[in-house]
């Protein structure tokens, strides 16, 4: 299972690994105080793109459309991750404050496919 959580949130036992999938490190919250497995800044998005999404509700759409492509062009920035979820449960830290539209959903549901597609038989 991938779940995605604010890092500000409070680990739980059924997280399995974390990773940040942010590229900023999150205000307020210190190294040593975070409980994760690893910090893929080359997952999120790019900083161009960060900048122009502005996590405006409008831009949601095309940032969804823009995210994928980097996703596709940069796929050794997120195989840890699938391989994590192949293991056990994967948890996918973030620090926007807009829990529906951030990168880690979009990352979540980009990796579910690519789960489903590995299952797949030739």
């Amino acid at each position: 299972m991938i779940n995605v959580k604010r890092v500000y949130d409070t680990p739980e036992p059924n997280d399995g690994a974390r990773f940040l999938v942010d590229r900023l490190w999150p205000r307020g919250v210190g190294k040593a105080d975070l409980k994760f497995d690893g910090w893929l800044k080359d997952v999120a998005p790019s900083d161009n793109l960060r900048r122009w999404f502005g996590h405006e509700e409008t831009k949601w759409g095309e940032f969804q459309n823009r995210y994928v492509k980097e996703l596709k062009a940069n796929p050794m920035a997120w195989q840890p991750i699938l391989k994590a979820a192949r293991r056990g449960n994967v948890t996918l830290l973030y620090s926007a404050r807009d829990k529906e539209r951030n990168n880690a959903v979009v990352l979540r549901a980009y990796l579910k496919t690519k789960r489903a597609s590995g299952r797949k038989k030739p």
